[in-house]
């Protein structure tokens, strides 16, 4: 069996590493010139900076991912975030993620813990957000603010942009399989790795190829077209998001069409330090409710020393795009950097913002319309086609999931 796969961003990758174990021929066609897309290493003044959001794995050494890298046989350690995130307080304190509720009155402690355990079985079925559904039960600020920190650096959305059922079973997994962790070598070790799997299994990875075509017999693909020349296959897999996909092939799927057409992306502005000190501390989030437009911040140094040269660490912060003034939106965030570290010293090495055709996610956490395609044989993976309740690299891999599972690998 020969399966092609558009794109070797993470989910191409993964999938390609899955299928080339379970004996598939696998061929991967990427546009540009490296692997790894949003989530590969880029190297900047001796730093290694991230392509995308975070040199972060959302859930750890536990978490879908990891467990998707040890099936296929990919060595990358991941150093779990110690701890897994802290809260900047309106007084300036900080406390340890899990004791947010105690900053709650007693009555609205006991309420939140009730509904988060009755809502582990009872997701809303209707399209409320995460705001509204926290306006509805709690109306409390601190929580609020808290919502949007967390959704803005895990998703790239504000609390009102992200429907309360996939927030909550995000909150589901969180709880499932704990905190954060980062991959020692960062974003590209685990790319890097997943490549080498794929052609110690015979699998081929080819960069600067486009694909032209989806080349379909009635409704089942059967290959693809590259540089004018047809690759047969029994199975492709697109890595490039459901709108960009449809485009190579006469898609006359109207209710389709109007699904994916309708999917926004999400927008972030990454903004990457350097130090001669520690600025957090820890290698867990550092979440920051009361910025102006900060939402977290990750020394990712205190986990793996060597993403920066010696003596140096690499400080990111990361926030939501809420307006259209780009230049605005940086600037805020750059202000929010001298408040919250007003006696300590550090240099901007890059700002790096994600929208367009380079965004956070190609389709914003919760509007993902899954893995299939009215077309037989054709399956979407990727940040386009998360899986339900993964965070960023976590939905991809519960995407994969998904696919393999209709494979039947």
């Amino acid at each position: 069996m020969k399966a092609v796969i558009i794109g070797a961003g993470l989910g191409g990758l993964l999938s390609g590493a899955k299928l080339s174990k379970a004996g598939y021929d696998i061929e991967i066609f990427e546009r540009l010139p490296f692997i790894g897309g949003r989530f590969a290493n880029l190297d900047y003044k001796g730093f290694k900076l991230s392509t995308g959001a975070l040199h972060m794995i959302p859930h750890g050494s536990r978490g879908p991912l990891a467990q998707l890298l040890r099936e296929v046989g990919a060595q990358v350690k991941i150093i779990d975030s110690n701890p897994m995130a802290v809260i900047r307080t309106a007084n300036g304190g900080d406390i340890a993620f899990h004791d947010f509720r105690k900053q709650l009155p007693l009555t609205k402690n006991v309420k939140l813990g009730t509904i988060l355990l009755f809502s582990r079985k009872f997701k809303p079925k209707n399209n409320i957000s995460f705001k509204d559904w926290i306006l509805k039960y709690f109306d409390d600020e601190f929580l609020l603010k808290l919502a949007d920190s967390f959704c803005g650096w895990a998703l790239s959305l504000a609390a009102k942009d992200v429907p309360a059922r996939e927030m909550l079973e995000i909150i589901d997994n969180m709880y499932k399989y704990k905190g954060s962790g980062v991959p020692v070598g960062g974003c590209g070790a685990v790319t890097e790795t997943l490549a080498d799997v794929i052609s110690s299994n015979g699998g081929k990875i080819h960069t600067k190829s486009c694909v032209d075509k989806i080349i379909l017999d009635k409704d089942r693909a059967k290959g693809v077209g590259v540089n004018g020349k047809t690759i047969d296959s029994d199975i492709v897999i697109s890595d490039i998001g459901h709108f960009d996909t449809s485009r190579m092939y006469e898609c006359k799927n109207d209710e389709y069409l109007g699904k994916i057409k309708d999917a926004k992306p999400s927008k972030g502005i990454k903004i990457c330090l350097s130090s001669d000190e520690r600025l957090i501390g820890h290698s867990g989030v550092f979440f920051t409710p009361y910025a102006q437009r900060i939402n977290g911040i990750n020394e990712v140094t205190n986990a793996d020393p060597n993403l920066a040269p010696p003596g140096k660490h690499l400080v990111m912060s990361h926030q939501a795009v809420v307006s259209d003034n780009l230049n605005d939106e940086i600037a805020l965030g750059l202000l929010d950097l001298k408040r919250l570290f007003p006696d300590k010293k550090y240099e901007v090495l890059l700002v790096q913002s994600y929208s367009n055709g380079w965004p956070v996610n190609r389709v914003s956490s919760g509007a993902d319309t899954g893995n299939k395609t009215p077309i037989r044989n054709l399956y979407v993976v990727g940040d386009g086609a998360k899986g339900k309740g993964g965070i960023e690299v976590e939905g991809v891999a519960l995407g994969v999931r998904n696919v393999m599972r209709e494979i039947g690998v």
